[in-house]
């Protein structure tokens, strides 16, 4: 029985068809250095801290525009209730 890969007999190959092998391997990117696989995962930390505090700093400013918001319907609120100094019962001043 002989061990077949890919369609390949690698006993009859020896040497020649495992160093093939392995630069197959390295060109598709199934086979990578340790030092940029490092990299990779130094770098994916990273952008997984950056996003984390993104988050954060998004919650917080979701957070102070509702109180803004609730601040401005609150100040709309009481200036509407005031009496209108000013205008005539039936017609409003045009700015112009």
């Amino acid at each position: 029985m002989t061990a077949d890969l890919m369609g390949i007999d690698i006993a009859q190959g020896g040497a020649v068809a495992i160093l093939t092998l392995v630069v197959l391997m390295v060109l598709t990117g199934r086979l990578v250095p340790r030092r940029t696989y490092d990299d990779l995962l130094k770098e994916r930390d990273t952008w997984r801290e950056a996003h984390t505090m993104s988050e954060a700093a998004r919650t917080s400013e979701r957070d102070q525009n509702r109180e803004l918001l609730e601040l401005s319907r609150t100040s709309a609120h009481a200036l509407q209730a005031f009496p209108r100094m000013g205008l005539e019962d039936e017609k409003e001043v045009d700015a112009r």
